[in-house]
């Protein structure tokens, strides 16, 4: 009898506030590229055998005790600094959560190029191979020199062609599964301030807290609560951008809806690792004007984490919160 990991539905509960239901696209072809072995033993998927694989990170067939269907989570964001309230997760869904057995953390299995959901807009939903192998290098690479990232546990080819603007086509496709403490992001607290729920927007704090920063009391009263998971993710941007600067890593794409809330890489685009030591070295073709070259990812991680406090109800932007940007500066250039 087969033995399934300790997998949770914690956000289960959420309305559409938060989050959507999405479908699982077909596809024609599928065969394993890459599944990386250590990361099946870590989260207890080690017994599946190359079909059962394939069934559940190639046709997403629900692991037991997953979700049925897969969520798409909602949120804006600051996209090179103009506000987008039209974006969500538009080319993945949140698969199944569980938690780690060696922390007891919480962790996500997240999908990329999975196919269309209701955030897609005009897109087609998909990632080339070359995509996803990229992801893999930088995924890799940073947690080799221990820069809080997520990790990808696996590449499975879907055999379709797919069209680029930005690289040789057809492209192979591809699909990507991605562990992560949390898909939870900045422009997450910014879509609920946007639409001014600022009950929900106290609901995923606390859920935030209670999941994510146990160390917390998730209980607390409300600019406490705040100011407290002010503090914690502060720390946690700090150190995953000291990371980025010591590894001289670009990221390329800093806008809020690229950052988390447990402070860890993810989204990988056009990324790069400097030839050379540039502070205007930028990674992104489209990035013109430099906003997030290599010397300025500092400053666009400490603008991020302002727009998260700003997101707040003006009626909770107490004294404490204001009081912890100082520190930011100091976390970062420490390390």
């Amino acid at each position: 009898m087969q033995k399934w990991p300790n997998l949770r539905r914690v956000t289960a509960s959420w309305g559409q506030i938060f989050l959507c239901r999405s479908s699982q696209r077909r596809f024609r072809q599928r065969f394993c590229a890459i599944a990386i072995r250590r990361r099946r033993t870590r989260i207890g998927l080690e017994h599946l055998d190359e079909a059962g694989f394939l069934d559940h990170f190639g046709r997403f067939k629900p692991l037991p005790g997953s979700y049925d269907p897969p969520l798409a989570l909602c949120y804006h964001g600051h996209q090179f600094g103009v506000y987008n309230p039209g974006l969500g997760d538009g080319r993945g869904f949140l698969l199944a959560q569980l938690r780690e057995a060696q922390t007891g953390r919480l962790l996500d299995l997240g999908t990329k190029g999975s196919g269309q959901t209701p955030f897609s807009r005009t897109a087609d939903g998909r990632l080339t191979l070359k995509g996803a192998v990229r992801e893999i290098l930088a995924t890799e690479m940073l947690t080799a020199l221990g820069v809080p990232t997520s990790e990808t546990f696996s590449v499975i080819e879907t055999g379709e062609q797919l069209t680029r603007h930005d690289e040789p086509s057809p492209a192979r496709s591809a699909v990507l599964v991605r562990l992560s403490h949390s898909h939870i992001r900045i422009g997450s607290f910014q879509r609920l301030a946007a639409l001014d729920k600022q009950a929900a927007l106290v609901q995923l704090a606390r859920h935030t807290v209670r999941h994510y920063y146990p160390q917390l009391d998730a209980e607390a009263a409300i600019p406490e609560l705040l100011a407290d998971l002010l503090a914690s993710l502060t720390r946690a941007v700090a150190e995953m951008t000291a990371g980025w600067m010591v590894a001289g890593f670009v990221h390329g794409v800093l806008n809020t809806d690229n950052f988390n809330l447990t402070g860890e890489s993810f989204d990988y685009g056009p990324w790069r690792f400097l030839p050379e030591l540039d502070p205007a070295f930028t990674a992104a073709y489209f990035d013109q004007q430099g906003r997030y070259a290599y010397g300025r990812q500092p400053e666009a991680a400490f603008w991020a984490l302002c727009r998260w406090q700003i997101a707040l109800p003006r009626r909770w932007k107490n004294r404490p919160c204001g009081m912890r940007w100082p520190v930011f500066p100091r976390l970062w250039r420490r390390r």
